[in-house]
């Protein structure tokens, strides 16, 4: 598959989408973003650095298949459509992110079937909660999930992704980490307390945060596009993974504030319930696919990726100047 000409994408209002859109439009790459509020994705994205020149399709994701003719002839489709996982996970809290994820998935893949010609690439968003809690051990791709409601949902969550191998496209699942950016996300809502000179580890701090830098997140997005070796599960993060004291104390000595308030776990599991266990326990995962597929972090360490988030309002504007 030579350079993308066309990209589709769902969830393209997150952090995530807002950033792969701008650098992709910034590459002369036409984009077209399925959303349930046409009117606000203009907006948020223009307001991202997409100009207007984004199509705007409207989708509702769990009313019916993906128009077919917003998917008909792009190169790539990239799913990120999802609620977010930072609330309290109630019954309802729960239907709703599997719906958001799942039946969506189902849906996005039943308007792929209908498309003529189909894309022959679907990158479809997962994240490192597929691993659950497990301690110290290092995990690659090969890693089996862990137990619980989160990873339990990444595996039904990929398992609908991957049916699109079916219909002959090629099919890669980003297990995303903390994404590193100042202005959305985990690093956003530690900032006020960091700040402060209130901020700390997350309960005993042992727990290991996984992290990658919105840069290389969207670099690896930019790798998958077009390369044929990225295939399966793709773990989306930086090579050295530390634990939340470690976190802490980076983002402390960043900021120029002293992290040593920590914050307990039953402050957390009052506020979150059963999702507090996503932040008090946490997973060592390691972007195997990605070092051997050759891909070059710009930022492989912690303190430079903190640095960088945190010095450059402008960052996003200035992802799409480094090619992976």
């Amino acid at each position: 598959m030579g350079p993308a000409v066309r990209v589709t994408i769902t969830g393209a209002t997150g952090l995530i989408g807002t950033a792969l859109v701008a650098v992709l439009r910034e590459r002369g790459v036409a984009v077209t973003v399925l959303t349930r509020d046409v009117e606000r994705a203009r907006a948020r994205l223009a307001a991202a650095g997409a100009g207007s020149e984004v199509e705007a399709v409207s989708w509702d994701p769990l009313g019916r298949a993906a128009p077919a003719s917003a998917l008909a002839g792009a190169d790539a489709v990239i799913n990120l459509a999802g609620e977010p996982i930072a609330q309290r996970w109630s019954a309802r809290a729960k239907r709703a992110l599997r719906d958001s994820r799942v039946e969506g998935t189902h849906n996005l893949l039943a308007g792929l079937e209908q498309a003529q010609p189909r894309p022959p690439v679907l990158l479809n968003s997962s994240a490192v909660g597929y691993y659950g809690a497990r301690g110290e051990e290092p995990l690659d791709e090969d890693a089996p999930a862990g137990q619980g409601f989160l990873p339990e949902l990444c595996v039904e969550w990929e398992a609908a992704a991957k049916a699109a191998g079916e219909l002959g496209m090629r099919v890669a699942m980003m297990r995303t980490g903390v994404v590193l950016d100042r202005s959305d996300g985990a690093l956003a809502k530690m900032l006020p307390a960091f700040r402060l000179g209130l901020g700390g580890p997350i309960a005993s701090g042992r727990q290991f945060i996984s992290w990658i830098h919105l840069r290389d997140l969207v670099g690896i997005y930019l790798a998958a596009l077009t390369d044929e070796r990225w295939s399966g599960a793709v773990n989306a993060t930086a090579p050295e993974p530390v634990n939340s004291r470690e976190f802490a104390r980076q983002l402390g000595r960043a900021l120029g504030r002293p992290a040593l308030f920590p914050l307990p776990g039953v402050a957390l599991r009052a506020l979150y319930g059963e999702m507090s266990e996503v932040l008090t326990t946490g997973a060592r995962v390691l972007p195997a696919k990605a070092l051997v597929l050759g891909y070059e972090f710009a930022y492989p360490q912690l303190a430079p990726a903190l640095r960088a988030a945190l010095a450059a309002r402008h960052e996003r504007a200035r992802i799409a100047r480094r090619r992976p």
